[in-house]
């Protein structure tokens, strides 16, 4: 029995992970966290490969994303890999992977083939623009999917040119979408003892957070433009200086601009025709702001956000990333989880954003070494240390 067996409430599944760079292993993170057992798959070292895409092996970013799995080295260009890989798709529920179509079909590794082996393969796929198309060919990033999903056109200050987000938004969302998509056809399969093909895109993904702004344009024919840091449609919301910093305040609405404006202790914000209601506020929100900031301008930010909650008006501080994982509230729902590495030692990783009342995520396997559990997994297989021996001196694994 291995360390992940038996704990959490996907233990029954086992995943093969032929994922690299974000978006796939973010989607098989999913799977981990609650206890899938992960069998993830890595090409033998070889002494004229760099590092690739994600960092480091022992740098933050690509250990936070390859927690909770085992590792394995297997080489898909060799014979003896491929039998290997056959093998272990015949024992798994699910394989994912982002490899470009073309490529997966050249080493046999596309649905069709590794369906052929097992009906009940939950198959999953994510690429930068689906896998068909007039696209399809093209390599995918982040970025670019921002691009090209809208995001940067309604993102940053007005009239200062597109403006990525801070974080791989469409990479992230993609393989969310993509955990999502593979936990439904494992539910279907319950039913029709049936696999099946999931397929995200980056493109599709930031299609779909775009949620609301999309709306705009395909019901109302309204292209959303930039609006800063004002909430587009939602006014005043917004950023605005304290006397040590910034403050985000969200009061639109008739009741919350009214405790707003109690608040404040200027009547005149509730009198001046410019800012009568919900449609004059957005059409004169850079005065209404101004007059705003020039009282927030006046106390601390800590004194603001502690009033202002007070009254029933939303507002929070805007931290760094060092003091979010300070802040008592984030603090308190763990957001921080602590592992060991066999190397590394103590680690804090980002925890879920999903809470379960009984079945919790478990962050009990750190990112592996190259190849860790390669001989673990090969004996689970039923191969003997012979014939490991033999797919080592070949070059399999």
């Amino acid at each position: 029995m291995t360390e992940q067996t038996g704990q959490g409430p996907l233990s029954r599944f086992r995943v093969l992970d032929l994922t690299r760079v974000r978006a796939g292993p973010t989607a098989v993170r999913q799977l981990a966290d609650w206890g899938a057992d992960v069998i993830k798959l890595e090409t033998p070292p070889s002494p004229d490969e760099g590092e690739g895409m994600g960092g480091p092996r022992h740098g933050p970013d690509f250990q936070n994303i390859h927690r909770n799995k085992r590792g394995m080295t297997l080489n898909l260009k060799s014979a003896d890999g491929m039998a290997v890989l056959r093998r272990l798709v015949t024992k798994v529920d699910v394989v994912v992977e982002n490899y470009r179509p073309d490529v997966k079909h050249r080493l046999g590794i596309d649905y069709d083939s590794l369906k052929a082996l097992n009906p009940g393969l939950v198959y999953a796929s994510i690429s930068g623009f689906g896998q068909d198309g007039p696209y399809v060919g093209r390599p995918g990033f982040d970025q670019i999917a921002q691009g090209m999903g809208g995001l940067m056109s309604i993102t940053g200050q007005p009239g200062q040119g597109p403006m990525r987000v801070g974080i791989p938004v469409a990479d992230l969302t993609a393989g969310l979408f993509c955990a999502q998509g593979i936990l439904i056809a494992l539910l279907e399969r319950e039913v029709s003892g049936q696999g099946q093909w999931v397929k995200s895109s980056l493109l599709q993904a930031q299609i779909a957070m775009l949620d609301f702004q999309a709306a705009r344009w395909l019901l109302d024919g309204d292209v959303p433009q930039q609006a800063g840091n004002n909430h587009p449609t939602s006014i005043p919301t917004g950023v605005f200086a304290t006397a040590d910093g910034y403050i985000n305040i969200a009061a639109s609405g008739t009741a919350i601009y009214a405790r707003l404006v109690n608040l404040l202790g200027d009547p005149e914000l509730g009198t001046d025709p410019r800012f009568a209601d919900g449609a004059a506020r957005s059409e004169n929100r850079d005065a209404l702001n101004a007059r705003i900031e020039a009282i927030t301008k006046g106390r601390s930010s800590d004194e603001w956000v502690e009033v202002l909650n007070e009254a029933g008006v939303p507002s929070g501080p805007i931290y760094t990333i060092d003091q979010v994982f300070a802040d008592p509230q984030v603090r308190h729902l763990k957001m921080a989880q602590p592992v060991e590495h066999a190397v590394l030692g103590h680690q804090e990783l980002v925890g879920q954003a999903i809470e379960l009342s009984r079945t919790p995520a478990k962050y009990s396997r750190a990112t592996p070494e190259l190849g860790e559990h390669t001989d673990e997994i090969l004996t689970e297989l039923g191969l003997d240390q012979a014939a490991i021996d033999a797919l080592r001196k070949s070059g399999a694994i």
